[in-house]
């Protein structure tokens, strides 16, 4: 598949209700704050992996879509793959010495794994396939106004130990957002999606990915999320037609009339325009509510 042509730079709108969108292992699993604003915060490796997750899900045992980082994949075996398929001699730590063959196995990896061409990887292991700059990029999300993380006590009416038996039940904590309005921005490279090999085919479906990768994977702790509208940026050219940051401006999520004195509680409290009227030369835009998956 021929790799796309055009620079692209998107913001994704998604929201929680009473849900944990990306805890904190090192705060008690809370949910991540800006310690100074009290800015929600997402991680971009969050929702690369329900990226990750959803390709897998939808594209399972089709050629060129597997998935590099996933759970229980043990990566030296991955990588030993590109060796015996090229017929290769693997040293320990080291890629080939003929250039030929290391790009042989670099390619290798980006041709069969969708996560590797699109987000890239370094694969320098004990079986080194060297590195791969990914075409697409995500910043941290971040929330349109501060979230109030909170908790409450939960109890389950069961014991573990025997020892225990007497106590009829443990008690935990669940801790959650009620509400909160995320914003990600990202973008995607032409230039390096020329060496990874990101198609349009690719492209279509890192968008069907991020409106649909909530959808199937729902877990109590993590609320009701949901994806709201995308908005693509495209230029006409490889190199871009404007500064990414410039096309950010455009969109704005603000509240609707009347909403702004009491705290958010729904997508409905707020309205996303685009600013059209002031989109650069050489850029057009699309946006999207929804997309339907093609699986």
């Amino acid at each position: 598949m021929e790799a796309i042509k055009n620079r692209y730079d998107f913001v994704f709108y998604f929201d929680v209700e009473n849900g944990n969108p990306n805890g904190d292992p090192d705060a008690g699993n809370m949910p991540r704050i800006d310690a100074e604003t009290g800015i929600g915060i997402v991680s971009d490796v969050c929702l690369k992996r329900k990226v990750r997750n959803y390709v897998d899900l939808t594209r399972e045992g089709a050629e060129g879509y597997r998935i590099y980082v996933q759970n229980g994949a043990i990566l030296n075996k991955r990588n030993e793959e590109a060796y015996t398929k090229n017929n290769i001699k693997q040293e320990s730590k080291k890629l080939p010495k003929k250039l030929e063959d290391q790009l042989k196995v670099t390619q290798f990896m980006c041709d069969n794994f969708y996560d590797i061409r699109t987000f890239g990887a370094v694969m320098t292991t004990e079986v080194n396939c060297g590195q791969v700059r990914g075409p697409v990029q995500f910043c941290f999300s971040q929330s349109v106004e501060p979230v109030m993380p909170a908790e409450m006590s939960i109890t389950r009416m069961a014991v573990t130990n025997e020892k225990d038996a007497d106590k009829g039940k443990t008690m935990g904590r669940k801790e959650y957002v009620p509400y909160g309005l995320y914003r990600l921005e990202g973008f995607v490279s032409a230039s390096l999606a020329e060496k990874s090999g990101f198609s349009e085919e690719d492209l279509d479906l890192l968008w069907e990915s991020l409106m649909n990768m909530f959808e199937n994977d729902r877990s109590a702790s993590r609320g009701l999320m949901t994806s709201r509208e995308l908005v693509v940026f495209k230029h006409e050219s490889k190199l871009g037609n404007a500064p990414a940051h410039r096309l950010f401006d455009l969109v704005k999520a603000v509240r609707v009339d009347g909403s702004s004195s009491q705290p958010a509680r729904h997508f409905s409290d707020y309205k996303i325009s685009i600013d059209e009227g002031d989109l650069p030369q050489g850029v057009t835009v699309e946006t999207f509510d929804y997309i339907p998956p093609k699986a």
